[in-house]
């Protein structure tokens, strides 16, 4: 009797075990644990990981300085600006700003900063006074390296501003109340520029027990130490310094540049992305030197004619991008009809529409399309497409989660909801931030003590471990208490013959609260109105979604990274409401 009442528990047990799994089983938790271990690596000891194997093969090569550097070469170069950082002054952990557009310099700073165990500070090179100032100020920069000139920027007058002691300072000698830490300023120039290093002239600081010095540092650098200070692209205002380890860009570039079929064949990547964004340094910089891939910058500066010759004449097979970065390369692709022949196009940074890729595949003759969705805060990617995957899922979704990480989808109190039913993505695993740097109540309200990240993105997850992005939290609109995702309806007036452009934004209104406007780039010779977008809607999408708003635009306001600023494209069109057309 005993042994009977002992079985009938085991039974019960079981059939309660089996009855919580099939319950948990429809909520929308993903974990891909991988099928190799994540590396033990940091950054520095990946360059010289990988230059016995790739030593004499390109790593970079700059068109528009007529430049080019072999993995071997980075490793030496990066080697002496180390030794020289160290000559400084400057001491494991300290932070060393980078602020220069896409320049060959660009990649051995990079490296030499790693090597020498200090934090690369990323810095947007369009960058004012107020915004460097601040930049400096958050994460106590102490060296800056910068550019002298760039499009209407000179960099030195701008640090005259913030820092007008610089003038009468000696070089590494400055003093500065309105930016205490910083102490030496080098610039990438031939000019003698008073308070300042030459970039050249560092590295005669280098010794050669310097150098040795900086080799024999590598396995004293902690991995789980910070490497970069990330800030975010301001698409919402002002940016965050992300701080991201060693061991979460080692390994993310890793599996990054697996997925992008980096590892299947030699490939020349084409750099459209500025190097200090996370797709720069991470999935270019360090997805290249992980397989051995070149990476091929076309110009200091966005340039959609420029990226064109460079993908023609360094016979590029991988394009880097975002989606409006494309929009502009199909556009002089069909008014140049040059002779290219890319295999692979690599979408991040945004939301890539059905439509831009059915275009993108048919005018830049791709064999593939991959999706690329992250954070800086997950230091790059968390959901990428697989190699050799069903088009519709490319076309359809934005991948598959990345090796090592755990995704889940909640609703507005933190709980999981099924499959297939939109909230909030949170992901948890090695890649998420350190912190936000010097920012303990931000960095709480992103990540809790569980370790799993908000991303603030609406999120759908399936059970095949794919997963597509509904919108961003903050951009969801309510016309009438109606909600809205505008990355529906953007993805549907993308196929309008019309449209080559259109982001959907939310303009205040009395009683609706909000309405929905239409913010439009035509193709080259076409028009549209209002009546046009309400007749192709209707039947299509549900009333309550279509635009009774339309404004025409030439160009979109754009962070340097390539990403729309709705902020700002709201603020203008308020501002301006009166007038039928807005040009930004």
């Amino acid at each position: 009797m005993r042994m009977l009442v002992k079985n009938n528990v085991k039974f019960l047990k079981r059939v309660l075990q089996l009855a919580s799994q099939r319950r948990f089983a429809d909520f929308s938790y993903l974990h891909n644990v991988g099928k190799e271990p994540l590396r033990p690596l940091t950054l520095g000891q990946l360059l010289g990981e990988k230059c016995v194997t790739f030593a004499d093969v390109p790593a970079i090569i700059s068109v528009h300085q007529n430049q080019r550097m072999s993995f071997g070469e980075v490793l030496d170069e990066a080697d002496k600006l180390a030794a020289s950082l160290r000559a400084l002054g400057l001491k494991t952990g300290d932070r060393v700003g980078l602020w220069a557009p896409n320049l060959i310099e660009w990649y051995v700073v990079h490296m030499a900063c790693a090597r020498a165990g200090v934090i690369l500070v990323n810095i947007n090179p369009a960058f004012q006074p107020k915004e460097i100032q601040y930049c400096i100020n958050k994460v106590g920069v102490k060296s800056l390296i910068c550019a002298h000139k760039f499009r209407k920027q000179n960099y030195y007058d701008i640090l005259n501003v913030i820092a007008p002691e610089l003038s009468n300072s000696d070089p590494g000698k400055i003093k500065c109340k309105a930016v205490p830490s910083l102490e030496s300023i080098i610039i990438i120039t031939d000019e003698d520029l008073r308070g300042a290093y030459k970039y050249q002239e560092i590295f005669d600081l280098a010794t050669p027990e310097g150098i040795s010095s900086i080799r024999s540092l590598q396995n004293s650098i902690l991995m789980d130490e910070p490497a970069h200070i990330q800030f975010t692209s301001g698409t919402t205002g002002h940016p965050k310094a992300a701080a991201v380890s060693h061991f979460s860009m080692v390994n993310n570039s890793h599996y990054v540049g697996k997925r992008n079929e980096l590892d299947r064949k030699y490939h020349r990547m084409c750099i459209q992305v500025p190097l200090f964004h996370a797709i720069g340094t991470v999935i270019a910089i360090l997805g290249g030197l992980h397989h051995g891939a070149t990476m091929v910058l076309p110009s200091a500066g966005y340039n959609p004619d420029k990226n064109l010759d460079a993908i023609r004449d360094e016979k590029c097979s991988v394009i880097y991008g975002t989606p409006t970065m494309y929009v502009d390369l199909i556009d002089r692709q069909k008014q140049r009809n040059e002779i290219i022949a890319p295999e692979i196009a690599c979408v991040g940074g945004a939301v890539c529409s059905p439509h831009l890729f059915t275009e993108m595949k048919n005018v830049l003759k791709l064999k593939r399309m991959k999706s690329l969705y992250g954070q800086t805060e997950l230091t790059a990617v968390a959901f990428q497409t697989l190699y050799d995957e069903e088009e519709h899922l490319t076309l359809s979704t934005v991948g598959y989660i990345q090796e090592h990480l755990e995704a889940k989808v909640v609703d507005s109190e933190g709980k999981m909801v099924p499959f297939g039913t939109p909230g909030e993505l949170c992901v948890r695993g090695y890649s998420s931030l350190l912190r936000f740097w010097d920012d303990d109540n931000r960095t709480q309200e992103t990540m809790g003590q569980d370790k799993w990240l908000k991303t603030g993105d609406q999120f759908i997850l399936e059970p095949s471990g794919y997963g597509r992005i509904v919108g961003r939290l903050k951009e969801m609109l309510i016309r009438g208490g109606e909600n809205i995702f505008p990355k529906e309806i953007e993805d549907f007036l993308m196929t309008h013959p019309s449209i080559l452009e259109v982001h959907i934004i939310g303009i205040p209104h009395e009683r609706l609260g909000e309405e929905v406007c239409a913010v439009v780039k035509l193709n080259e010779g076409k028009s549209l109105n209002l009546e046009d977008i309400r007749n192709f809607c209707q039947g299509n999408i549900s009333n309550f979604k279509i635009p009774t708003m339309l404004k025409i635009v030439t160009s979109f306001p754009k962070t340097t990274s390539g990403k729309i600023q709705k902020f700002k494209l709201i603020e203008a069109i308020v501002n301006n409401q009166k007038q039928e057309n807005v040009n930004l």
